[in-house]
């Protein structure tokens, strides 16, 4: 299996060479140079197979003869020990539940299906590996506690100052060891600028191997499609083909979708449901993408100006936009909407969201009542309401439950370094303290 840049100004490369560098040369991200195809009878099978067993055939056609098929079953099955429930909420609306990981979000299963792939490649090569990572708020934590106490791994976060909730600011500064923290003087798009600089700085990579660990590495990319399966599968037998309302910031979740799409998996549409951070929905209607300084909400973790991985989704379509139209349904929401939808949800159905899945469901209820009745919507819900109590409790008037594993890391000491808005400190900083 090859992988290529979206720029398509680097030679092709092998998949670890793709999950180590993070990024191509000429700044692209990779994509696979052909995509595989699922085998005839994979989705008739599909409502038989448990996570593990659905990632295992999925991820074996994206790491190819790279991985031994034993060693990627042991990635899976580690990685993926928790549960990914389908809970549905009326007749047409079904909500998977991707948040009963170590983090309580999403970001586990990319993340802890990463950090065990780069363990193997570095354990194979012997050298240590930094890995870089900018986070608006689930990302940083669920990386931070994927590669705790791996051996020959470093992790430098980059987070924005102020911007994300107490219980993913803890979540990300509170493990020490090979974790370190940067608290950056700005938004995330300032965060993801530096991380991205750092990839291609001829000065560190002389110097280091480093990688990233946001969704710009293909390897957190490969198990975001994973999921989409198994929503699929519990969906059970349907004539209707379901829609899926996918809550977007950086764009990676999405992207999964559209790669289990693209390798056979039957999905009408998908709703791409941002908050105010509204690039992709305005590129949708007018067919340019104007990137802008991101604009802070209470669904923080989603407040990208300039998704990084918009240049996958161009990508796979030729950068033909009526193809992208035909898959991608685009809409914002404000935060006032978002509070009225927690609540309602709450009302009608005695379900707590969390304010990004609530973007979510807002965009299935804008999609369902323009399409027919029949249509299906299956929403990803991101984040575990916990993490954002202040928030549900303004929108529902109730604190949801804290589960005991995020109370515990609530109590702990914020361990973080300050940090300037400037690339030349970040260089300085991953030279010096390179171990």
């Amino acid at each position: 299996m090859k992988y290529r840049s979206t720029s398509h100004r680097s030679p092709e490369s092998s998949l670890r060479d793709a999950v180590l560098c993070g990024s191509a040369p000429d700044g692209g991200l990779y994509m696979p140079v052909e995509m595989p195809h699922l085998e005839r009878d994979f989705l008739s099978r599909l409502p038989s197979l448990t996570f593990p067993e659905i990632a295992l055939e999925v991820g074996s056609l994206f790491t190819g003869d790279e991985i031994p098929r034993q060693v990627l079953q042991k990635i899976v099955t580690e990685a993926f020990n928790f549960p990914v429930p389908l809970v549905t909420l009326s007749e047409r609306l079904h909500i998977l539940e991707l948040f009963h990981g170590p983090t309580l979000a999403f970001k586990d299963f990319g993340a802890r299906f990463m950090a065990r792939l780069m363990g193997y490649f570095v354990e194979e090569s012997g050298k240590e590996l930094t890995v870089i990572v900018a986070t608006s708020g689930d990302t940083g934590s669920a990386v931070a506690h994927a590669f705790l106490g791996l051996a020959g791994i470093r992790v430098i976060i980059l987070y924005p100052s102020g911007r994300v909730s107490e219980a993913q600011e803890k979540q990300l500064t509170t493990l020490g060891r090979n974790i370190t923290a940067l608290e950056v003087a700005g938004s995330f798009d300032d965060c993801q600028r530096l991380a991205k600089q750092a990839l291609v700085d001829p000065a560190i990579t002389e110097k280091l191997t480093i990688t990233s660990a946001n969704s710009i590495n293909i390897a957190r990319l490969i198990p975001q499609s994973f999921y989409y399966f198994s929503a699929v599968a519990q969906l059970g037998a349907s004539d209707a083909i379901p829609v899926f309302a996918v809550p977007s910031g950086n764009f990676g979740n999405l992207t999964g979708g559209l790669l289990a799409k693209r390798i056979g998996l039957r999905i009408a549409q998908f709703i791409a449901s941002t908050n105010a951070n509204d690039v992709v929905p305005e590129f949708l209607r007018s067919g340019n993408l104007i990137p802008r300084a991101s604009r802070h909400t209470i669904s923080n973790a989603m407040d990208v100006g300039n998704p990084s991985n918009f240049a996958r989704i161009v990508d796979l379509y030729g950068n033909d936009l009526q193809a992208i139209r035909r898959d991608i349904w685009g809409c914002s929401f404000s935060d006032e909407e978002t509070l009225r939808m927690m609540h309602d949800v709450n009302e009608r159905h005695s379900y707590v969201l969390d304010p990004h899945t609530a973007v979510g469901v807002l965009g299935w209820q804008s999609f369902a009542k323009q399409n027919p009745p029949t249509t299906q919507g299956i929403v990803l819900a991101t984040a575990h309401p916990a993490k954002f109590d202040e928030t549900v409790a303004r929108a529902t008037g109730v604190r949801p439950e804290m589960p005991e594993r995020l109370a515990a890391i609530l109590d702990r000491q914020k361990k973080s370094i300050p940090f300037p808005n400037r690339f030349s400190d970040l260089q300085e900083f991953l030279l010096t303290t390179n171990s």
